[in-house]
């Protein structure tokens, strides 16, 4: 089926998908070659359902946005502007037609190899980072979040036990305070503090 990171030459299939969050409706056009096309998963639902309400604010980057989940939800729930980043071209421009079709416009979309074309800081970037990416991905995203975060900057990301999560961990906390804010069903919730 090919990787949605590696997608130019999947055929496109777009769908539409229908998710609740924290009593909001959202919908998502979604299409092969992006992570979670069949509709918001269990992870990304976690992460957003544990932060929103008290954690995450400020300048606000979504770090590989895919078609947009977290950016869409959090800036329609919190009225935050948020940055949507990712290399996948076919999931920034569904991202751009999920904002319109959420009436959401406190967004900036554009392409970036994890933080390559990122210049700005933020007082919190929240990622469900991209394991089928590779290890060497996944840690440039989370380790190198630091020299993007302001001071007391928060870095939220999803990753689950199997995919692993302790020696994560034991890796974040050389950099950041981490504070694990949920365990469920194998996936974890973490905060990194600067």
């Amino acid at each position: 089926m090919g990787q949605y990171f590696t997608n130019d030459k999947l055929p496109s299939d777009v769908k539409k998908t229908d998710c609740f969050v924290l009593g909001n409706k959202f919908t998502f056009l979604t299409d092969n070659g992006v992570f979670s096309k069949d509709g918001l998963d269990f992870g990304s639902r976690l992460l957003l359902e544990t932060i929103l309400l008290e954690e995450v604010g400020g300048k606000i980057l979504d770090m590989g946005c895919g078609y947009g989940v977290f950016g869409i939800i959090i800036s329609k729930i919190t009225s935050a502007h948020v940055d949507m980043v990712d290399v996948n071209l076919r999931a920034l421009h569904l991202t751009e037609r999920n904002a319109k079709l959420n009436g959401v416009s406190n967004i900036s979309v554009y392409e970036s190899n994890v933080y390559e074309n990122v210049s700005t800081k933020y007082s919190s970037i929240v990622t469900n980072p991209p394991i089928r990416a590779g290890k060497k991905v996944v840690y440039d995203i989370v380790m190198n979040a630091k020299d993007y975060l302001e001071e007391n900057g928060k870095l939220f990301l999803v990753i689950r036990k199997e995919q692993g999560a302790k020696s994560l961990i034991v890796d974040l906390k050389k950099i950041y305070t981490v504070e694990v804010l949920k365990k469920s069903k194998g996936f974890y919730i973490i905060k990194c503090s600067l």
